[in-house]
This record gives C-alpha cells, sequence and structure tokens, in this order.
C-alpha cells in the first residue's frame, strides 16, 4: 500500500483500492493498476517476498512469461503459516457498508488463500489433515461478520486521539499509527512489515463506528470475562461522530465484559452456570483493566447492568468487591431487568439521573472547521450486562441520544431548551442507526441479532420484536453450543493467539469421548430423544389395545430415558468446542 500524507489533521492518504494478482507457475505477482511498478511478488515454492524492480514490467525480470491467470483484487489481507503451508490472504469482493469521516468503508466479502509453497505435497496424512481442518477455519473467518477496512482514512483511531496526534506520527505509515487493540489482521502484517512493503437545513451526518478489541476476542461462551492481563471479552469502543457545518464531534463509550476471572461453559442447558473462577490475581487483574481504561480514556465510571440475583447476581457482588477496592473508579449497579423489566425502557431515564452530573463533565470532543479543539472529552463510560450486547446497546444509545443533543445545542443547531427527539424524523434515523449497529456487535459475538432491538427502535417492546427475540434466543442456543467451538479456533488462528507449531503435536488427534464433538453426533442425540418421545407417547395411546405396542412404549421409553441420562451426564462433550487456545 502507498500511504500519501496529507497536511489535514485527520491524516488523510490513499491506498491503491485496486490490484492485478497475476499468477505465473513459480510465483504470484500483486501490482497497483493505477502504478503497474508499484507492487511485490512472492515465491510459490518457498514463500519469499520480494518487492518489484522498476523495469520489471509486472513480471519481476520475466516480463516475456506471459502468467497463466490474472484477476482483480481489491486488497492483501496479509500471510498465514499453517501446518505445512503458507498462505497469502487477498480481497476478491467487498461491499461498501458507509463512510467515516467523509471515507468510505468496507466489508469483506470473500478472500481467497493463495498457497505460497509446496510443502503439502510431502507432508504426513495427519498433517494432511490439519492442514485441511486450518484451512476450514479460515473459510469459517471469511464468512464472519465485522472485517471492515478503509483505503482513505485510518478507522481504528477516534476523532480525539487523531487530534491529539502530532503531525510527523499521523504522515508515518498506517501500520505505524493504528491502534493495535483494533486490527483484526495485525499478526497476518508481519511479514509484509518485515519486507517495509509500501502500498498505496442544516445537513448533519451521524456515523457509529465500533472497535472490537482483538486481546481477548471470541464468540460468546467462549471469552468471558478477562484474562490474567486484564483483558476482557468483548471489548468494543463506540464512536459516535457529528459532522455538521464544518463541526465535527464526537462522544466515545466502551463496553466490555466483567474484568473478572469467570466462565460459562456451555453443557446443553439454555442457561449454563457461571461460575467464579478463584485467583490469587482477581485483585490484580481488575485493577490492571482499569488502569488500562485510565490511561487511554482519563477518569472512568462503570456502569453494571446485570441482575442482582441468581448466578448473575452472585457474579455482580463479586465485580461489585473487587471495585470497592478501586476508589477512583465510581462503580453504578443498575439492574435493567428489575427496573426495566421487559419493554419500559422510560424507566432508563432513573439510571440517567444518577450518573448524568459525571456523564456531563466528561463531555465530548469538538472541532471546528479551522481543526481547533473547542471542547475535549475528559473520561468515559464502561457498560457492561453479562454479554455486552442486548441490555448494553440499550443503555448506550440513551447515552449517545443525550449527548448528541448536548453537541447540537453547543454548536446552535438547537436552543437551550430543545433536543433530539423533537425532530420525528431524525430521531427515527439516530435510533434506526443505534439498532444497526447493535445487531452487527451481536453478529459478531452471538452469531444473531440483538436482543432488545425494538426498545433501541420504538421505544418499546412489539409483538415482532418479542417474535424476533425468541428466534434469536433459540439461534444463539444452537450456535454457542454447536458451532462456536469452530467459530473460536477460526478466530484464534486469524487473530494470531494462536499460531501453529510445525513440530509439535496434532491438535486434533483426541481420545474417547472428545471426538464426538467434531461430528453432528448432539444433533443425532437430539433427534433421537425428540423421536423416542413421539413414538413413546404415541404407543403408550394405543397400549390399551395392543399387548405388542405396550412393549414397544416400554422398550422405547427406556431408549428414550437412556438417551436422555446420556446426554445429561455428557452435556460438555457433546458440544462444540475449541481445541486450539484455552478459556484465559
Amino acid at each position: 500500500m502507498e500511504i500519501t500524507p496529507s497536511p489535514s489533521s485527520l491524516g488523510r492518504f490513499k491506498l491503491f483500492d485496486h490490484l492485478e494478482l497475476l499468477e505465473f507457475n513459480d510465483k504470484y505477482v500483486i501490482k497497483s493498476v493505477e502504478s503497474p511498478n508499484r507492487g511485490f511478488s512472492i515465491n510459490r515454492l518457498h514463500g519469499d517476498i520480494q518487492p518489484l524492480n522498476n523495469d520489471s514490467g509486472g513480471g519481476g525480470g520475466e516480463s516475456s512469461v506471459r502468467p497463466s491467470k490474472t484477476s482483480v483484487i481489491y486488497g492483501v489481507v496479509g500471510t498465514i503459516r499453517l501446518v505445512v503451508g503458507t498462505y497469502m490472504l487477498v480481497i476478491i469482493s467487498r461491499k461498501k457498508v458507509g463512510e467515516f469521516l467523509g471515507f468510505p468503508v468496507f466489508r469483506i466479502a470473500a478472500m481467497k488463500f493463495l498457497p505460497c509453497n509446496e510443502a503439502l505435497k510431502f507432508s504426513t496424512a495427519q498433517e494432511k489433515r490439519d492442514e485441511a481442518y486450518f484451512m476450514n477455519l479460515l473459510r469459517v473467518v471469511e464468512s464472519t461478520p465485522g472485517l471492515y477496512y478503509s483505503y482513505e482514512t485510518d478507522i481504528t483511531l477516534n476523532l480525539q486521539r487523531r487530534c491529539k496526534l502530532a503531525e510527523g506520527w499521523m504522515s508515518k505509515p498506517i501500520w505505524k499509527s493504528a491502534d493495535p487493540r483494533f486490527v483484526w489482521n495485525k499478526s497476518l502484517l508481519y511479514e509484509l512489515i518485515e519486507f517495509k512493503l509500501k502500498i498505496k437545513e442544516s445537513s448533519a451526518t451521524v456515523t457509529l463506528v465500533s472497535r472490537r478489541c482483538t486481546r481477548r476476542l471470541g464468540t460468546r461462551m467462549w471469552r468471558r470475562g478477562a484474562n490474567l492481563e486484564g483483558d476482557t471479552a468483548n471489548f468494543i469502543e463506540t464512536e459516535q461522530l457529528l459532522e455538521l457545518e464544518g463541526y465535527r464531534s464526537s462522544l466515545l463509550q466502551i463496553r466490555g465484559s466483567i474484568p473478572i476471572l469467570w466462565e460459562q461453559i456451555v453443557d446443553l442447558s439454555y442457561r449454563p452456570s457461571l461460575r467464579i473462577i478463584s485467583h490469587e490475581q482477581t485483585s490484580n487483574v481488575v485493577e490492571r483493566h482499569f488502569h488500562d481504561l485510565y490511561q487511554r480514556y482519563g477518569d472512568t465510571m462503570a456502569v453494571d447492568l446485570t441482575n442482582k440475583h441468581g448466578d448473575e447476581g452472585q457474579l455482580s457482588t463479586a465485580y461489585a468487591a473487587e471495585m470497592q477496592k478501586l476508589p477512583h473508579v465510581r462503580y453504578v449497579s443498575f439492574d435493567f431487568h428489575h427496573v426495566c423489566g421487559n419493554s419500559n425502557f422510560d424507566n432508563l431515564q432513573i439510571l440517567y439521573n444518577q450518573i448524568s452530573d459525571d456523564f456531563q463533565k466528561q463531555g465530548y470532543i469538538l472541532v471546528d472547521a479551522e481543526g481547533s479543539i473547542l471542547e475535549e472529552q475528559k473520561g468515559i463510560i464502561r457498560s457492561n450486562c453479562i454479554d455486552c450486547l442486548d441490555r448494553t446497546n440499550v443503555t448506550q444509545s440513551l447515552l449517545g441520544q443525550k449527548s448528541l443533543t448536548m453537541q447540537l445545542q453547543r454548536i446552535g443547531v438547537l436552543s437551550s431548551i430543545e433536543c433530539i427527539t423533537m425532530l420525528s424524523e431524525e430521531f427515527r434515523k439516530f435510533r434506526t442507526l443505534w439498532a444497526e449497529q447493535g445487531d452487527e456487535v451481536s453478529l459478531e459475538y452471538a452469531g444473531t441479532h440483538a436482543l432488545k432491538g425494538d426498545l433501541v427502535r420504538y421505544g418499546r417492546q412489539t409483538i415482532g420484536g418479542i417474535i424476533k427475540d425468541g428466534l434469536s434466543a433459540l439461534s444463539r442456543y444452537y450456535l454457542n453450543n454447536f458451532q462456536d467451538g469452530v467459530r473460536q479456533d477460526a478466530l484464534d488462528l486469524i487473530s494470531g493467539h494462536y499460531n501453529v507449531n510445525r513440530n509439535g503435536p496434532s491438535p486434533f488427534q483426541l481420545n474417547g469421548f472428545e471426538s464426538l464433538s467434531y461430528l453432528p453426533v448432539a444433533s443425532a442425540a437430539s433427534a433421537l430423544l425428540i423421536g423416542g418421545l413421539t413414538i413413546t407417547s404415541v404407543t403408550f395411546h394405543q397400549a390399551g389395545r395392543q399387548a405388542q405396542q405396550y412393549l414397544s412404549s416400554v422398550i422405547w421409553a427406556g431408549v428414550t430415558a437412556g438417551v436422555m441420562a446420556v446426554v445429561k451426564a455428557n452435556g460438555r462433550q457433546f458440544c462444540s468446542r475449541p481445541r486450539l487456545c484455552g478459556l484465559m
């Protein structure tokens, strides 16, 4: 990528958005369509990467040799080493999904994985099986939502950080200035970076950008709580950006799993038990987490939206006890379900009344048309529920609404007694924006749309929303139990949390019951269980007429009871579980 610095304080640059992929027998050549001499080649035999020479004609010194295939690609994601093979990941399809600071943002729709060595030909049968499984994980990644990028701006940096960075820093290559927490392909870029390759009325715009941290990346049930370094699951920085009459303003909010050590392992039950992990480092984990937040965002207010009874209540109590040891962080406990129920969104005003003074003091950043900073955000609110999805999104949308009103009043578009809720059409669009953002965040973590989305869209729960929430809840159950183990492995592989050890044992050589989770055994068991219950009920109904039917009823009842006992005793073994990385 060729990065062209601009004098703008926003650090504008332009990357090549159309590249040409030439496939030769011994190498791949990737070059810019606009500047054919800019690019690189990667050897198909041993994976060596070399920049193109100006006189190579795009063929790396062999311009007389014609490529076997030429195609257009839209970017290079990076390279990855698997059991025996090395692969380059390139973008072959993209979709524009919106704009950030006026620059287009794209989502990867499809990738191609280019093999860059011939070692697979000489590998063992087990190595070939492992390689095939890892390749399947890459295909899972390809279908994962949330793979965003831009050719013209760094979407990992929020507006406030951009404005505070020095011009010299912003003019550096994007891989140096980007926030590494939110670079999802960071581990795939090492080889390209090592070779120092450079590839090129009042009308208001409100943009939501949610940046997912990669440090504890994962799926809903397989990444909970914090690790020993204080990094939490589903940690997301959300920026609400307003652009109006030359002004730019933004509000930052963050969400993240409760930052203590805890887990919730799937076992085929609808709501698996939460377990708090007793560890001597628990207090240090919480302290590290909030120290990191203070260093990045300033004073932090922690808003805990979990229930105060049951498993959630125990977790909330443990969290509150740890927060008592951090007097510099304000902790606010708000039982969302108890106060708001399933439909009374207006009761969130009770929470806002508790935190409004501190929230208004934290403020937002406001930059005028000349680039002068008029206001600056001086702290941040960290919200959480159990998943940091549904209740969290409803709450963050309310805070976003309150801040937007303050920003519009400050700019002068609204008077001091007006608010965004009075502008019915604009407020409808605003709520839809937050609801769609909630769906996207939920798809990445839980695999389904967010629950309570109609509370955000309409301010109340609807019949259609209740039905949609029910279907999403069932989908979450299926995905969490039978698919997310594989999806977790795919995320660990692509994010670099798991590095393939070519000299180590296969992570997929399992013994005994563990191998069942690779097979559709759970589905078969479920079918047998349902079938058994159905036949049992039918045959008992007929038992009064025929003794043979009675015997059949007894047999099927026994089979059903046996299957139920096996499933109950070995629920975890029937579930899809990750194989590559541990829970911490």
